[in-house]
């Protein structure tokens, strides 16, 4: 299966040397990028992130958190992918502070498309190969030919 996100991606959404030093203004960055490209009010945006949150954390492990929300006024599903400037605490399940943020916003009807969109991305940011290469990227341009180009999910060097 083809491991891009060139669907899921908006070419205004990948940033690099994001300053937050907590969720909460991260989240507040990250509704006031998603919010005008995408026709939303960002604090609609900041606020179901939060939301969710609540709920557990959204760090997975390995310095890498997903953060996600389903909205209404939204068209299709949309990933943001954000590389801090600094590494800020999220109660990650390794207890690793987290300096690649992939936030997702799904609309509020797409139940399965969601869970589908989060295993797809999260299967991606598992790969720890891909997650190096993100880290070394030197622009916000190489992040997004990275994340468009279509590789196997653990490189070429699998077995």
């Amino acid at each position: 299966m083809a491991s891009d996100l060139s669907d899921l991606l908006h070419p205004d959404l990948v940033v690099v040397g994001v300053m937050a030093n907590n969720k909460k203004i991260l989240f507040q960055q990250l509704g006031a990028l998603a919010g005008p490209p995408l026709g939303l009010d960002p604090s609609m945006v900041t606020n179901a992130l939060a939301e969710r949150e609540k709920l557990g954390s959204t760090g997975f492990g390995g310095g890498v958190s997903i953060p996600h929300a389903r909205l209404p006024g939204l068209s299709r599903i949309v990933v943001i992918v954000a590389r801090l400037a600094q590494p800020i605490e999220f109660n990650a399940i390794d207890d690793m502070p987290v300096d690649i943020v992939v936030g997702m916003l799904s609309p509020a009807s797409a139940g399965a498309d969601h869970l589908k969109a989060l295993a797809r991305v999260s299967g991606r940011f598992r790969d720890h190969g891909f997650v190096a290469k993100l880290r070394g990227a030197g622009s916000r341009d190489a992040i997004y030919a990275l994340l468009t180009a279509d590789e196997p999910g653990m490189g070429r060097d699998a077995a």
